[in-house]
């Protein structure tokens, strides 16, 4: 047999399988209808016809007209696919494809058997395709037999040399792991519903024997064009060995000066702070820094549409436009993209447009994308841990809940950042005002004090330390300074 991986259709499933399906064996592609079977049984096929081999699909319960019909909605060509169709004469209404028909019910599985095994023999294929087990299961009447019937056109599938799925929509409740001893390889396809939004999907492999396949869920959307899979992110296998090099300064003199020269390369950052603090826009201070330095930046926003972001930023004076070539804003809707497509999106932008900054504005949206915390926590982790070995500066921004007063954070994610900013509003002289205060960094020093820092047309403006400062950790923070220390309005410079 030769040592070579057949290609399921999808690059990403082919990793996941660490190269894909084993030639001459029988897999079993399983998953409630709807769930994108037929989708991924056809890219299979698909792949192999353009490799020049022969390929054919049984079907006993799907007609040629439907499958033509599903591959046009992805805008596929089935032209060099053999496809047998067992199903009733008269749900056609051509005369000339009559001989080609046959009434699945009016047979004995035996004889249901023997017509598929016939049509092997006629085209002689290197991949086939059975849908689907279900119609075996109903002919068998009895498990045993069902199970003798599967072992048959296992044996005669392997036999001739066949790559072959076997798919099972699991309508019927009997014991799946009978039917998993049987084949080489098995993937489950899910479709989980949740409470608001969008259904989301994803696959597990269970086996593939002699494979060290990539376990765990992998989400997956079906657009036009097919399944497109998300492997789950495994950041050790991203370890391209990058070690710090300088520093990415914000272009703002103080801040920079209270960071000790300003951000890490390969870290990540987290802003957190009351809503209206101007999380956001210290994000976007270092992008724009980044951008006028030539380098490439993704802002990934679950709150804020782009005409927003981009209304914001002309009001600080900020012309994204002339950087269009080299920022990528994405707007996102939890409700609608899934954890793994979200990566997907980073991964993209990293590996293949180069982005050497990315924001992740803010981690309250991106929870509502997960179903549990405790997942949130594990995926951010790998993410985070990618990132930095490919040496990305990410920033992450989180609102606290409050306004003034005791602040609460949804979800701790200060252990995993390397420099945490902490913004609040404090009131002096008649005036909300806004501080700043850097209260972690690992990877080096950084001034211990509490600046003042205002945003307006001109963009950001940081003070000089202000040590009549009490009570900024409580959320309440009081100045008992004088006012002459604090920033002035441009108007009065």
């Amino acid at each position: 047999m030769p040592d070579h991986a057949i290609s399921t259709g999808s690059a990403e499933l082919d990793g996941i399988l660490a190269g894909g399906y084993a030639p001459a064996r029988v897999h079993l592609i399983e998953g409630r209808p709807g769930s994108g079977k037929t989708t991924l049984a056809l890219q299979f096929l698909m792949a192999a016809r353009d490799r020049g081999e022969r390929t054919l699909y049984v079907t006993l319960s799907e007609g040629r007209d439907e499958l033509l019909e599903a591959a046009a909605t992805h805008g596929w060509d089935l032209d060099g696919i053999g496809i047998y169709e067992l199903v009733p004469p008269e749900f056609s209404l051509d005369p000339g494809r009559e001989q080609s028909i046959v009434y699945s019910s009016d047979l004995e599985l035996g004889e249901t058997v023997r017509l598929v095994m016939d049509e092997v023999e006629r085209l002689a294929p290197t991949c086939v395709v059975f849908d689907s087990l279900s119609d075996i299961r109903l002919l068998a009447g009895t498990a045993l037999r069902y199970r003798r019937q599967v072992l048959t056109l296992k044996h005669y599938f392997t036999l001739k040399g066949c790559t072959t799925l076997f798919i099972d929509d699991l309508t019927e409740e009997m014991d799946d792991a009978n039917l998993h001893s049987l084949v080489h390889g098995v993937i489950r396809l899910e479709q989980i519903t949740i409470s608001y939004g969008a259904e989301r999907r994803r696959l597990r492999v269970f086996k593939m024997r002699g494979r060290a396949f990539q376990g765990g869920f992998h989400d997956y959307v079906i657009r036009r064009g097919g399944l497109r899979i998300f492997p789950r992110l495994v950041a050790a296998d991203h370890n391209d060995g990058f070690h710090n090099e300088d520093y990415v300064a914000s272009g703002v003199a103080e801040l920079d000066r209270m960071l000790g020269g300003g951000l890490d390369r390969g870290t990540s950052s987290l802003i957190m702070g009351p809503a209206g603090s101007g999380k956001s826009t210290l994000a976007l201070q270092f992008v724009v820094a980044g951008l006028r330095r030539g380098e490439r930046a993704l802002f990934v926003s679950f709150d804020e549409t782009r005409r927003n972001f981009h209304r914001r930023a002309d009001g600080l004076g900020i012309d994204l436009v002339a950087f269009e070539d080299r920022f990528r804003f994405r707007q996102v809707d939890p409700a609608e993209l899934s954890p793994g497509e979200l990566i997907g999106l980073v991964r993209h932008n990293v590996e293949r447009e180069g982005a050497r900054i990315v924001v992740l504005d803010s981690l309250s949206g991106y929870q509502h994308a997960m179903p549990e915390e405790q997942h949130m926590m594990l995926q951010m982790h790998e993410l985070l841990t990618y990132l930095n070995q490919q040496g990305v500066l990410t920033i992450l921004v989180l609102a606290q809940h409050g306004l003034v007063g005791h602040m609460q954070t949804p979800v701790d994610l200060t252990y995993l950042s390397d420099t945490v900013l902490l913004l609040r509003f404090f009131e002096a002289g008649g005036q909300l005002r806004r501080a700043i205060s850097i209260t972690k960094k690992r990877t080096g020093g950084h001034e211990p004090s509490i600046r003042e820092y205002r945003i307006d047309d001109g963009g950001i403006r940081v003070g000089l330390p202000l040590r009549a400062f009490t009570g900024v950790l409580t959320g309440v923070p009081t100045y008992n300074g004088r006012i002459e220390e604090l920033l002035a309005d441009r108007i009065g410079d």
